[in-house]
């Protein structure tokens, strides 16, 4: 069962460590602790993904900055409550990490693998520029009765064929997890700069709708 469910989100990053560790909760007796990655995109730009690992699998009291890793895990979400309501938070749940001495140029530094259900109707719209683009929400079940919600973002054909998909449609996502800053408006005379975190669609594939919905949150 569990083997089954991991296979549902699957993630390889591959980065330079940019930060120091900031524990984050402990379960059990296990301290987790946040990190943020840079991971190079085939421009010019990057993505700062923030990593979420134990202290079991990594010296968190280390100063690894400037060292490159290799991450595989899952994309993971939870319910931070601010301002008078839940804000979804993201991030990569760190389950091996190798050190690497160089990332070659060519490398596959940015994958992600996803087999949920969209759980909100897809926002279809087009840009000043007349580029089409989606957005979804994925949910993808996770071990002990709970799923991790997964911001996704589809263009041009893609984006199409996502705006006939509907709450309750199964469905694959191959892509890349993106960063994207924004400016939040907090009030009329006050803003503050953001990092929203979603995953940019390569593909997509429609499957059938005859297993499990998603589990509860």
């Amino acid at each position: 069962m569990t083997d089954k469910v991991i296979e549902n989100n699957q993630v390889v990053i591959m980065g330079e460590i940019v930060s120091d560790f900031i524990f984050s909760h402990e379960i059990f007796g296990e301290g987790f602790y946040m990190v943020d990655v840079k991971v190079e995109r085939l421009s010019d730009s990057s993505d700062i993904i923030p990593l979420m690992v134990s202290e079991r699998l990594i010296d968190v009291d280390a100063d690894y900055k400037g060292r490159n890793i290799m991450v595989s895990g899952q994309f993971r979400s939870y319910n931070r409550h601010e301002e008078r309501k839940n804000r979804l938070v993201l991030s990569v749940f760190a389950r091996e990490i190798e050190f690497v001495d160089e990332i070659e140029e060519n490398a596959k530094t940015n994958q992600i693998y996803l087999d949920g259900y969209i759980c909100k109707e897809p926002i279809y719209r087009r840009t000043p520029l007349g580029r089409e683009i989606a957005d979804l929400l994925l949910a993808v079940n996770r071990p002990y009765g709970k799923s991790d919600y997964i911001p996704c973002i589809c263009w041009g054909r893609n984006a199409r064929y996502a705006n006939n998909f509907h709450v309750g449609t199964r469905c694959e996502i191959w892509g890349r997890i993106q960063s994207r800053e924004y400016m939040k408006k907090l009030s009329e005379e006050q803003a503050e700069k953001r990092v929203a975190y979603e995953v940019s669609v390569s593909k997509l594939e429609l499957l059938d709708n005859l297993n499990e919905g998603p589990m509860r949150a």
